[in-house]
């Protein structure tokens, strides 16, 4: 599956624990992350700064679901069942 268009689910429901340029303690989740464009792109899409848990997300139907509001509802409710130690 390719990302969705117009979608960035993945860039704002779930939190993100290491270091992101401009974001040296990360992103909480439900924040926007800064690179995320005005289009839902990630501006540092291949960009070697671009954090790891971002470039190994892969689009796939069980996380992004059939539309951005699916998407957003299924992130949130994975961050929201997810422990971290």
């Amino acid at each position: 599956m390719d990302c969705r268009k117009n979608c960035g689910a993945c860039c704002i429901a779930v939190s993100i624990s290491s270091p992101i340029h401009g974001m040296p303690d990360g992103k909480p989740a439900g924040v926007r992350c800064i690179h995320l464009l005005g289009d839902y792109r990630c501006a540092l899409y291949g960009d070697p700064s671009r954090p790891k848990v971002c470039s190994d997300f892969q689009a796939e139907e069980e996380f992004c679901g059939t539309s951005r509001e699916e998407a957003m509802r299924i992130l949130q409710a994975l961050e929201e069942n997810t422990e971290y130690e």
